[in-house]
C-alpha cells in the first residue's frame, strides 16, 4: 500500500521561517503514521501573494534556505512541496533575477528531477494574470523556458518517478493554475497522459470564491476519469493580500479517484493530514458534499477572514458605529461572534435626523449581543462646524475682499457623516484600544453611495463584497443558524435602508436610500463580476429586446415596476453608471481593504483608471432610438 497524505496547512505569507517549521512539523507527524507521500500546497513555503517582496534577493535567498530544510527532513518519506525557485545565473524580463513557480519533491535528503526537465523541480507553466493574480510580474512560465531553450512544453513537461520499497510510481505533478488550462493554448495535464502516469498531484494556492469548489470538483473530477487515474487536489488555508483586497483560503483539498469520484476532503479552513492508501481509492465510497446555502459558505469565509485579519494587525477590541440598519447590525453580529461581546463596542451616533425608530432598533441590538454600548449625539457639533464655516469669512487676498461660505443641506449631510467617523468613531476607537469598521456593502461600495472620510473609514470592509440581498440573507442566517435566536432585530430587518441624513430620509415616513437594491443589486453586479463585463450598451440592447431581467438575473417585472418609461429607464443607468466609472472610483482607491467572498471584489482584484464615464456610439444609437419611440 501507498500511504498518502494530503497536508493542508495555514500558509503565512512573507513568513518562510514559520511555514517550514510547519511543514517539518507535519511531515514529522506524518512519519508517526507511516506515510509514504506527503503533499504540500503551491508556494508553502514563502506565501503566494506577496507582491514586490519576490523583488528582495535576501527574501529569496532565505526560501531557498529553508527548502534545504525540508529535503534534509525527507529521510523516509517523500516530501512534494511548493516553492520559489531560483537561477541566480539568469534574468527575468524586467532584469532581476530568474524566479519560477516550482514543485519540490524531496526523497532521503534529495531532490527527484522530473523526467525531462532541465531542473529538479516542476515548474509552472501557465502564469494566470487575471484577477488578483499577477503572476508574468514576478515568475518566468514553462513555455518562456521552453522557447528559451529551442523546444516546446510538452517535451520538457513529466513526470516525477518515485521509487519506494521496491516499487516505481509515476507521479503527474501540476501547480494550481496548470488544472484550470480552459482558456489557454496548452493542457498540462493532457502532456502528461502520454506517459503511464499512476496518480496526479495539483498543487495550489488558491483563494475562496463563492462557488469554486462545486466548479473544480466539476473540472478535477472530469480530469481524474478522463486520465483514468487519481488526483489528489492540496489546497492552502490562511489569509493572504495583495493591499487592497484580503482573501481566505479556504483548504478543501480533495482526493479523486480514477473515476473522477471525490473520496476525501479535507474540512474548510482547517489544518491537518488527510491520509489516502492509493491502492484502495477505487474502492472507498464516494464522498458527497454537504449540501448548504451559499450563506453558510459566505458566513464561514467572513469569520475566518476577520478573525485572522484581526490577528494579523494584532487588533483584539473593534468599535462599531450602529445606525439601526442593518449593514451595521450584521456587521455588529459578525464582529461580536468573532471577538466576543466583551471586545466589542457599539456606538450610536444620533442627528435630528434619526428617528426614534432606528435608535430603539440600535439599542435593541446592542442588548441582544450582550456588547458595550454608547450613545453620542452629534448635532450639537455638527451645528457649530456649520456655523464656523458660514460665519468665518473667507478673504481674497489678491483685493481684501470677504465673503461667506454657504452651507447647503447637501454639505450638510456630508459633515454628518464624517462627524461621525472621523471625528466620534475615530476618538472612541482609540481611547477603548481598538479599530473602528467600515460597514458598506457592495452596491454603495460600486456607485460611491457613501462620504469619503466618512462612513467609507474604517480599518476592513468586511461586508463590500456583498450586495444588499447577501447582507438580508446574512442577518437571518445569523439569527437561525449561528445565534439560534434573534440577534439582528427584526425591525432592522423590515424596516427602510436608509442613511438617515436628512428629512428627505425619514424612514418613519417609508422614505430611504435611492438606491432600488432588489434591482441595482444585478445591475452594478453585471458591470463587475461577469467575465464579459456590461456596460451600457449591453444593458439597453437586453432591455430593447426584452431579456433584461433574465440576463441579469433579477426578479421578472420589476424594471417596468420601478421604471415605467424608456425615459426613467435611461436616467437612472445613466446616474449610476457616471458614478461607478466617476467619483465612485477615486472613494474605492481610498476606501479600507475587503474581504474578498465574490468572483470580482473591489480593489487589486477589479483594477480600474480614473478615467470618466464613457457611452459607446451604439449605445447611442439604442437611446436615440428607445426614446424616440
Amino acid at each position: 500500500m501507498l500511504k498518502i497524505a494530503m497536508a493542508q496547512m495555514e500558509v503565512i505569507p512573507g513568513h518562510p521561517d514559520q511555514n517550514t517549521a510547519k511543514i517539518l512539523a507535519m511531515t514529522a507527524d506524518a512519519k508517526k503514521q507511516a506515510v509514504d507521500v506527503i503533499i504540500f500546497p503551491e508556494m508553502a513555503v514563502p506565501g503566494y501573494l506577496l507582491g514586490d517582496t519576490w523583488e528582495q534577493s535576501s527574501f529569496l535567498r532565505d526560501c531557498e534556505s529553508c527548502g534545504q530544510d525540508i529535503i534534509a527532513a525527507s529521510q523516509g518519506i517523500t516530501i512534494m512541496f511548493g516553492n520559489i525557485a531560483m537561477d541566480w545565473n539568469k534574468k527575468n524580463n524586467d532584469g532581476r533575477v530568474r524566479k519560477y513557480n516550482a514543485f519540490f519533491t524531496a526523497q532521503d535528503g534529495r531532490l527527484i528531477q522530473p523526467d525531462s526537465m532541465p531542473y529538479p523541480y516542476v515548474i509552472k507553466t501557465l502564469m494566470p494574470n487575471y484577477r488578483e493574480f499577477d503572476d508574468t510580474r514576478h515568475f518566468f512560465s514553462l513555455q518562456k523556458l521552453a522557447r528559451e531553450l529551442g523546444t516546446t512544453p510538452d517535451q520538457l513537461i513529466s513526470p516525477v518517478t518515485l521509487k519506494i520499497r521496491g516499487q516505481r510510481y509515476q507521479a503527474g505533478c501540476l501547480l494550481c493554475e496548470d488544472g484550470w488550462s480552459d482558456n489557454y493554448e496548452m493542457e498540462p495535464l493532457a502532456m502528461l497522459q502520454h506517459a503511464s502516469i499512476d496518480f496526479f498531484v495539483n498543487s495550489s494556492a488558491s483563494p475562496y470564491t463563492l462557488g469554486k469548489n462545486d466548479k473544480r470538483n466539476r473540472v478535477f473530477g472530469q480530469q481524474a476519469r478522463d486520465a483514468k487515474a487519481p488526483l489528489f487536489y492540496v489546497n492552502a488555508i490562511g489569509l493572504q493580500n495583495n493591499g487592497k483586497t484580503i482573501y481566505t483560503f479556504d483548504g478543501s483539498s480533495t482526493a479523486y479517484n480514477g473515476s473522477g469520484e471525490v473520496c476525501a476532503t479535507a474540512a474548510e479552513y482547517q489544518e491537518g493530514l488527510t491520509v489516502i492508501d492509493l491502492e484502495t481509492m477505487d474502492t472507498l465510497p464516494a464522498a458527497t458534499p454537504k449540501e448548504e446555502p451559499d450563506i453558510a459558505h459566505i458566513y464561514r469565509a467572513l469569520h475566518y477572514g476577520i478573525r485572522h485579519f484581526l490577528a494579523n494587525i494584532h487588533m483584539q477590541k473593534v468599535v462599531i458605529g450602529i445606525s439601526g440598519g442593518i449593514d451595521s447590525a450584521v456587521a455588529a453580529a459578525l464582529y461580536a461572534k468573532v471577538i466576543g461581546p466583551e471586545n466589542l463596542l457599539l456606538v450610536n451616533m444620533p442627528s435630528v435626523f434619526n428617528s426614534e425608530t432606528t435608535k430603539g432598533l440600535s439599542q435593541q441590538l446592542a442588548e441582544n449581543l450582550g456588547c458595550q454600548y454608547m450613545i453620542v449625539p452629534i448635532q450639537q457639533s455638527v451645528d457649530h462646524t456649520v456655523e464656523q464655516l458660514e460665519h468665518t469669512p473667507m478673504t481674497h487676498l489678491s483685493d481684501g475682499t470677504t465673503c461667506q461660505l454657504n452651507i447647503s443641506s447637501f454639505v450638510t449631510e456630508n459633515i454628518q457623516a464624517r462627524d461621525r467617523s472621523a471625528r466620534v468613531l475615530a476618538g472612541a476607537a482609540a481611547a477603548f484600544g481598538g479599530g473602528f469598521t467600515c460597514n458598506a456593502n457592495k452596491a454603495e461600495t460600486t456607485v460611491g453611495y457613501s462620504t469619503l472620510y466618512g462612513d467609507q473609514s474604517g480599518f476592513l470592509a468586511a461586508l463590500a463584497d456583498l450586495w444588499k440581498h447577501q447582507v438580508y440573507a446574512l442577518s437571518y442566517y445569523m439569527n437561525k443558524t449561528i445565534y439560534g435566536r434573534e440577534v439582528v432585530p427584526q425591525g432592522i430587518i423590515d424596516i427602510v435602508p436608509s442613511a438617515e441624513l436628512s428629512s428627505a430620509q425619514n424612514v418613519d415616513e417609508g422614505k430611504g436610500d435611492p438606491l432600488k437594491y432588489p434591482y441595482h443589486d444585478y445591475l452594478f453586479r453585471s458591470f463587475v463580476e461577469r467575465w464579459e463585463k456590461a456596460t451600457p450598451e449591453d444593458i439597453l440592447e437586453w432591455y430593447a429586446a426584452g431579456t433584461l431581467e433574465e440576463n441579469l438575473g433579477c426578479q421578472p417585472g420589476i424594471v417596468q415596476q420601478y421604471f415605467p418609461t424608456p425615459q426613467a429607464f435611461i436616467t437612472d443607468l445613466e446616474r449610476w453608471w457616471n458614478l461607478f466609472t466617476g467619483m465612485a472610483i477615486a472613494k474605492r482607491i481610498q476606501a479600507p481593504p475587503i474581504l474578498a467572498i465574490s468572483r470580482r471584489a473591489y480593489g487589486f482584484d477589479h483594477r480600474e483608471a480614473q478615467n470618466g464615464p464613457y457611452y459607446t456610439r451604439r449605445y447611442k444609437e439604442l437611446k436615440t432610438k428607445l426614446l424616440n419611440q
